[in-house]
């Protein structure tokens, strides 16, 4: 059975290796999306590990990099590989029908999350933005819509308290790995493969990410900032802007933060910066929820990553002063 691994970037690595382990001289192409370059808006956000047409060159593989795999240029290389079976993971682009009828035995795909929750382009985040205790990976066929296939493997793991996007997305690679190539040990039976259909009623969505979307809103509760934080590691991280009085704002990362003991400051306007332990060792900024957000390490513009006690060094804080949006209301 000839495979074809589709896939960009850490999470689909794993995948693509764990195929070429097991099946050997059986996966005869790669599609990924082209190199981009850093900053181009077009390119695929997510995280670059070996390189996916590194680990093709290695091992032989042919490999297609078409700006769109649904133009006719993109097909023609797609059919050139004569592919029974597209395995995706993570690949970036919509696939058409054309594409999804090439393959002989149809198209599965390595989907980070217990399906039919966080249907799109970023479940690992929103999975941790949502609260979520598990998560985990569901192999599906592949149809037009987004990621409502039927469901042919499904398993979960635990979310960590300190989970980030990345740390949480690296261990559902390796499962989705070892559960890629069960799926596809099904296929070469020659029998029909059997799936499950999802139900419409729990579908939840997680669209995708853009980088302005780590603007962090203080009028949230602490909890779901913390969450927030976490979720928006690696990229495209949290960030707030820090207003001092008679300076611009200065734009500062947040990278890591928990809901902070404190009084409560009922009449504070949320966003507002105390500093309420002997050592310095947190910023604690109200939040909407009237709790307080303690905050332990955060980048200034231009300036490597600090701890608080680093950071109020150079920033002391003084009456007047707020995180918030470039503009405050």
């Amino acid at each position: 059975m000839r495979i074809v691994m589709m896939g960009t970037g850490t999470f689909a690595e794993p995948t693509f290796e764990a195929l070429l382990a097991a099946f050997g001289s059986d996966v005869v192409g790669l599609v990924t999306q082209p190199e981009r370059d850093a900053g181009n808006k077009r390119g695929s956000t997510r995280q670059t590990g070996k390189g996916m047409a590194n680990l093709a060159a290695a091992a032989g593989v042919a490999v297609a990099q078409p700006e769109s795999i649904n133009t006719p240029e993109g097909l023609e290389q797609l059919r050139g590989m004569r592919p029974d079976l597209l395995v995706v993971a993570a690949y970036g682009q919509i696939l058409s029908k054309d594409v999804l009828s090439t393959p002989t035995r149809g198209t599965i795909n390595v989907h980070a999350s217990l399906l039919p929750k966080y249907r799109g382009a970023a479940p690992v985040a929103y999975a941790i933005l949502g609260g979520e205790k598990q998560t985990g990976v569901t192999i599906i066929k592949v149809t037009p819509g987004l990621d409502s296939g039927d469901m042919i493997l499904q398993e979960s793991l635990d979310i960590a308290p300190d989970d980030t996007t990345g740390t949480l997305e690296a261990r559902l690679a390796a499962l989705g790995a070892r559960m890629a190539v069960d799926a596809v040990r099904k296929y070469q039976t020659g029998g029909p493969v059997d799936g499950v259909k999802q139900d419409p009623a729990l579908v939840t969505k997680a669209p995708k990410i853009k980088k302005e979307f780590g603007l962090i809103d203080w009028t949230k509760p602490a909890d779901y900032i913390e969450r927030f934080v976490r979720a928006m590691q690696p990229w495209p991280t949290a960030y707030t802007f820090f207003h001092r009085p008679g300076k611009p704002p200065m734009r500062v990362i947040i990278a890591n933060a928990h809901p902070g003991v404190g009084p409560r400051f009922e009449e504070v306007v949320p966003g507002t910066p105390f500093v309420l332990d002997p050592e310095n060792d947190s910023i604690y900024v109200k939040t909407g929820g009237r709790e307080l957000l303690a905050i332990e390490g955060l980048q200034p513009a231009g300036k490597k990553k600090m701890s608080a006690v680093e950071f109020l060094r150079g920033y002391p804080i003084i009456e007047g002063m707020r995180f918030g949006p470039e503009v405050l209301a």
